[in-house]
């Protein structure tokens, strides 16, 4: 498994290396976007309006809506990118098996990008003026909001493995995880709280929210519900993902495009 990491690690970073100007041009675009909706929304609320923790809130979940985006682009657009090269069968054809191939290419190519989140967060932070908590106890709710992740990433990847183009799939999902990211689910009450926790990655979110942007403790029950939620995810987005290998290759539609 370490030879696999490594060499998944080394895949990544070639590609980042080779193509350095569109990852410069990435983390740009994705801070001079989120800077426009910053001074929109103040010109909006007027210059005598001050959003407080609501900033920093609006930053996590922004940060966290490109970082999913990346992992579910990892996942999904990886198999139709070599389903378009023809290299999908010797994926499905290795000793690891496909799903774990998978899942240590993404852990690879999350380490990096990581590295380039953090980037981009300094700079909206320089930019906004925000004043963003790291401290340890973000960890443990980041973890489970990954693995929500990579179960919706799992997700829609059995579903380009069944029909192939699934783009449109891609972009619905990507707009309603914004909307999720960013609502204050962790504020709800009543029967919305319950939805709130069924929700992939919005325990977690709301976590990082209180932890990052408003400097709060972390809670152990809903660090648990968190805990349960991303388990729930990346349990079925890998089982799905599973089945839909076993069905693909029972039809004989693997290598087709």
């Amino acid at each position: 498994m370490l030879d696999l990491f490594l060499a998944e690690l080394k895949r990544s970073w070639i590609l980042l290396s080779r193509y350095a100007t569109e990852t410069m041009g990435g983390i740009i675009a994705t801070t001079f976007v989120f800077y426009g909706l910053f001074l929109s929304s103040r010109y909006i609320a007027g210059p005598g309006i001050a959003l407080g923790d609501r900033l920093d809130s609006v930053i996590v979940g922004y940060i966290l809506w490109t970082l999913m985006l990346f992992i579910m682009g990892d996942v999904a657009g990886g198999l139709q990118d070599e389903a378009r090269t023809g290299t999908l069968e010797q994926m499905f054809l290795t000793p690891y098996g496909a799903a774990r191939v998978f899942v240590i290419r993404a852990i690879g190519s999350l380490s990096i990008q990581l590295t380039l989140n953090i980037v981009i967060v300094v700079a909206i932070m320089l930019i906004t003026g925000s004043q963003l908590a790291f401290p340890p106890i973000l960890v443990p709710p980041f973890i489970t909001a990954l693995l929500g992740a990579y179960g919706l990433a799992f997700t829609v990847g059995s579903l380009t493995l069944v029909f192939k183009q699934v783009r449109q799939v891609q972009s619905i999902l990507q707009f309603g995880l914004l909307l999720l990211l960013a609502a204050p689910t962790e504020t709800w009450t009543g029967s919305l709280r319950l939805v709130g926790w069924l929700m992939p990655i919005a325990p977690a979110a709301g976590l990082l929210r209180d932890v990052m942007a408003r400097g709060l403790e972390l809670d152990g029950v809903r660090m648990a519900i968190a805990s349960l939620n991303g388990l729930f995810y990346f349990t079925g987005g890998v089982l799905l993902f599973g089945w839909a290998e076993r069905l693909t290759k029972r039809q004989g539609r693997l290598g087709g495009y």
